[in-house]
Formats: C-alpha cells, structure tokens, sequence
C-alpha cells in the first residue's frame, strides 16, 4: 500500500459528524456504579445504632463527593469534536470552541499523549478531549479523518 493510502478522503465522511470518548466514559460509568454499590454495602452493612451516631454533616458530606464525582464525570461524558461545514466544534468538559476550517493548521495525537491537539493558524494550541490516546485504533482513526477534512 503506497503511504498515505490509509487516509480517508473527506468526502466519505458524513458531515455532520462527532467523536466522543469511549474508554474514559465506559470508566466514568463502571467506576461510578462501583461507588455507589460499594457505599450502598458499606451503609447497609453498619448496624443500625452505628448509623445513627452519623450526623447530618457527616451524611451530607458524603453526598457532596458523590455529586462532585457526577459532575467530573458528566463533563468527561460530554466532552466530544463536531466537525461540520462550517468548521470544528470542540466541546471540553464545560467550555465550548468554534473553529472555522481555516482556523486549524493540523492536528495530532503523539505516542503517548492523553488526548488529541489541534494548532491553531495564531500560534496557539487546543487540546481535544473527545479523542482520547487510550482508544487506540478509535482514536487514530479519528486523527486520520479530521487530517483528511483539515487537508480538503
């Protein structure tokens, strides 16, 4: 195969199209569940005069980190790059980035590196959330088309 031939052309690319993160939300989701599983058994697991000596402070407190733990978790779910014809839209946790087509020199994800860059035309970087280094083929894929509708 001549170099380069793994390049999907971007017109094979249905726009508009998203990338989200599949391993780190898959972790979000079962180290969730075990959480809350393990704190449900812990609970139910205390005598019942052992639970009472816990004060509203201590029971509220508890409640905080689980939702401090949903909101870390919604914002890695929610983390994803729209691509459409108008440009790119990289959404990172809670912040939001419109970038036209001309805005972005390239991108890339280098061995090793936790999640994919775009460089920007200014001189400055963006990091992309959504394509995680730890997808593997998912991921370099996702690099692959995004070069190829970066290139068009």
């Amino acid at each position: 195969m001549p170099a380069g031939s793994d390049v999907i052309a971007p017109e094979a690319v249905d726009l508009p199209h998203t990338w989200r993160p599949f391993g780190a939300r898959i972790a979000v989701i079962f180290f969730g569940a075990m959480l809350v599983l393990m704190c449900a058994f812990a609970w139910f697991g205390f005598d019942p005069e052992i639970r009472a000596k816990f004060t509203f402070f201590q029971r509220a407190t508890i409640v905080f980190i689980g939702l401090l733990y949903v909101a870390a978790g919604y914002a890695i779910a929610r983390s994803r790059v729209d691509a459409s014809e108008a440009g790119v839209r990289v959404v990172n946790g809670y912040k939001q980035r419109d970038y036209e087509w001309a805005e972005i020199i390239s991108i890339h994800l280098p061995a090793g590196a936790p999640w994919a860059t775009i460089d920007l035309a200014d001189g400055n970087t963006a990091s992309m959330l959504a394509i995680q280094g730890s997808d593997g083929d998912r991921a370099r894929a996702a690099i692959r088309t995004l070069r190829a509708l970066i290139n068009r």
